[in-house]
């Protein structure tokens, strides 16, 4: 007899097209569709020196590129959902001008004007708002973008966390392009905190092995350079599929049920119950054994503040589904 359906830790539904947006976003942030070569490793870049409103400032991105601007930045468009809830995070919500479509936290960002769908853009609007910073992602699509910002010769700031350390990083270096280092310091600091006593509680337990669903038909799922499996590793746990060569491989059910994970994770939404179900019925014993899980796809797949509070609500859930030694 099947184990009752694993708990739903949020019942929040993102549609049929989810599954598709968060392959998207875990194809963006993994690098795979990147538009150019990084000019250093995307996790070397730290703050650069971070100027007054009378001094210019020069800050490191993520393609290790220096973004530099006379003053802190008072016109900002966010190309993605997760720089949109980092640059309120760091205090800068009220220099957003613009966003994209899927910009949809906190509630004030689903005020702003929208430039686009995220992974198409449109430049003649993002120079209609006269922005003075544009924080975009690793994407292919956005070389119009790019194109259209070169000509304007507005900075481009490319943000693709690629840890969970990497996160608050990311606040200070917002906070240090926006002048609002009073609040994105702390906010930082707090999220360090966290992720520290996450890994002092749960990173040196036996791991975990978990495979991490994205979609059904097909089947995909995320290697081990994901931010995700950085999510697991600071749970002590560890990606199954982590070796594949892939960002974001496709997988068949017969490999996944040929790992013999501990646990499942997937995204919530419409099909999750029946996703669990279907992995009962197929016999994966973490499914049988109530150890398959649903999280707010946004705080799941989104690099943003919420991702830590997503690793608190998954650690404790994985230290369940934790093999005793011995």
């Amino acid at each position: 007899m099947n184990h009752p359906v694993s708990r739903l830790i949020s019942n929040r539904a993102p549609g049929a097209a989810a599954s598709a947006a968060a392959l998207a976003a875990a194809l963006a942030l993994s690098g795979w569709v990147h538009a150019a070569a990084p000019d250093s490793p995307a996790a070397a870049p730290q703050a650069g020196v971070a100027g007054t409103p009378s001094t210019a400032i020069l800050i490191l991105d993520d393609d290790g590129r220096s973004i530099s601007l006379p003053a802190p930045a008072r016109r900002v468009i966010t190309l993605t959902p997760h720089a949109t809830e980092l640059v309120y995070a760091a205090g800068g919500g009220d220099h957003l001008v613009a966003t994209v479509a899927s910009s949809d936290y906190p509630p004030d960002a689903r005020a702003l004007p929208r430039v686009g769908l995220g992974m198409t853009t449109n430049p003649e609007s993002l120079a209609a708002h006269a922005p003075d910073l544009v924080i975009g992602w690793r994407t292919g699509r956005m070389d119009p973008a790019a194109t259209a910002l070169a000509r304007l010769g507005t900075p481009l700031f490319v943000s693709a966390p690629g840890t969970l350390a990497d996160i608050p990083d990311t606040l200070e270096r917002f906070g240090g392009l926006l002048g609002t280092q009073a609040v994105a310091q702390p906010a930082a600091d707090a999220l360090r905190t966290r992720l520290a006593a996450l890994a002092a509680r749960y990173a040196h337990k036996p791991p975990v092995r978990v495979f991490v669903q994205i979609g059904e038909h097909p089947l995909y799922t995320l290697n081990g350079t994901h931010i995700v499996s950085d999510l697991l590793r600071t749970c002590g746990a560890v990606n199954v599929f982590a070796d594949l060569a892939l960002p974001a491989p496709q997988v068949s059910e017969e490999s996944v049920l040929a790992a013999r994970p501990d646990a499942v994770l997937l995204g919530a939404g419409p099909d999750s119950t029946r996703l669990i179900r279907a992995w009962q019925d197929r016999g994966l014993p973490a499914a049988m054994s109530g150890h398959a899980y649903a999280l707010d796809p946004d705080t799941l797949w989104r690099p943003g503040p919420r991702m830590i509070d997503a690793a608190e609500t998954l650690c404790p859930l994985l230290d369940a589904a934790r093999k005793p030694q011995g």
